[in-house]
């Protein structure tokens, strides 16, 4: 019998996550997460997957070892805090100087490994990374932040008018809000804070990896001043935006 519902369930108690909490982690409903953990359906194995890779633990042991079962041995009681701590905070920093060897070394846990870290307390556990951005395209947000993000693992799963770190093979690591339309499948707009930058769309099939932007670093000395012809030029400019968003809609 498969110990994957009791399993999660035991998991997400390490984490101290909500079913709601957890069920965003994993991109699926909440009532599933309940469907699973009271073994009234067996989870998907794209779920299951998500989870080996939050907790660090192989498919084996999700489906068949009973991972709550206090009376295993030091080493075991050792893993499950490893399980408990894993990721916790600990934030990979991509420079722009590391972005070209990102994009070939995303998927390296060696290259991954050889990034510096950091923490943030304020975090709750997850995958996150930070990320430095360079460019006045997101103004008032500076050229030289930090943006952490947390990793979502489907695009279907981003959230209209939200900040991400979207890395993708054509357009490299760039800052954007993201909008969908549902009448263009398959693509995803990109928007700048900055209104002087035109939005564009990207191809979800190009896209690797999508981080949701958590925090913002930058330094206090770097301060945007602006001048009134500015903002008239970019009021201008966004109301035009507006109108031709408004024109593909409809």
């Amino acid at each position: 019998m498969s110990q994957a519902g009791q399993n999660l369930k035991y998991l997400r108690k390490l984490r101290g996550w909500t079913q709601e909490e957890f069920a965003i982690k994993l991109g699926i409903k909440r009532s599933l997460i309940g469907a699973y953990e009271e073994e009234r359906a067996d989870p998907r194995l794209e779920v299951l997957e998500i989870v080996s890779e939050i907790f660090k633990v192989s498919l084996d042991e999700l489906l068949l070892k009973d991972l709550n079962n206090s009376s295993g041995s030091y080493l075991a009681k050792r893993r499950m805090q490893k399980m408990m701590t894993a990721d916790r905070n600990i934030i990979h920093f991509v420079p722009v100087k590391a972005a070209a060897g990102y994009l070939a070394g995303y998927a390296d846990t060696e290259f991954i490994d050889e990034l510096n870290t950091f923490t943030l307390p304020m975090l709750a556990g997850g995958n996150y990374r930070a990320f430095e951005i360079i460019g006045d395209s997101m103004l008032p947000t500076p050229s030289g932040s930090i943006i952490v993000g947390e990793k979502i693992e489907d695009a279907e799963n981003v959230k209209n008018s939200q900040a991400y770190i979207v890395v993708s093979r054509n357009e490299g690591i760039v800052y954007k809000r993201i909008e969908k339309n549902n009448r263009a499948k398959g693509k995803l707009t990109l928007i700048s804070d900055n209104p002087q930058y035109q939005p564009y769309q990207v191809n979800t099939d190009d896209i690797v990896e999508l981080w949701q932007a958590q925090m913002v670093i930058s330094k206090v000395s770097q301060q945007q001043r602006w001048d009134m012809n500015s903002l008239a030029s970019m009021v201008n400019n966004l109301q035009s935006q507006v109108s031709s968003l408004k024109k593909k809609m409809n």
